[in-house]
């Protein structure tokens, strides 16, 4: 007799998210990039250019539309983090890769992503993204007072 299955364990960081969701992306697989997200029904994404989506049907559509072209080489860089007990805001410089006719191409993307502790553990409930430039590559960071 089979044993039952057991839920898979909560995602004990918003870090363990992310990766998985880059790692979905770069393999182009909807199941593991849908299994990230928060079963909310307000959860949103917008990708570069693009509308606001909402719902998990949306978004699941909206991402399969963009692997019909095939996996998206992402690569998180220069993440910035703000966390407390149950939430966390990534502030992402995403790199990507892409091939053209004229061979590979970098582009750069400035996104957001959102988590939420709950029952299921850390979950995406947002991803923000937008076009960016090779200027994003510098980031301009306030410098701290210096307190003596």
């Amino acid at each position: 007799m089979a044993r039952p299955t057991r839920p898979a364990p909560p995602l004990e960081s918003p870090d363990e998210i992310e990766q998985q969701f880059y790692e979905a992306l770069q393999r182009g697989d909807i199941e593991r990039l849908m299994a990230v997200w928060s079963d909310d029904e307000e959860i949103s994404c917008v990708h570069p250019g693009g509308p606001r989506v909402i719902g998990a049907a949306a978004i699941r559509a909206a991402f399969e539309a963009i692997f019909g072209n095939g996996a998206v080489n992402a690569r998180p860089e220069k993440v910035r983090r703000l966390q407390t007990l149950t939430s966390a805001v990534h502030s992402v410089l995403e790199h990507i890769q892409i091939m053209t006719g004229d061979g590979p191409q970098s582009a750069w993307v400035v996104a957001t992503n959102v988590y939420l502790k709950g029952a299921q553990g850390w979950r995406l409930v947002a991803h923000h993204a937008s076009p960016g430039s090779p200027r994003e590559a510098q980031e301009i960071v306030e410098a701290a007072p210096v307190l003596h």
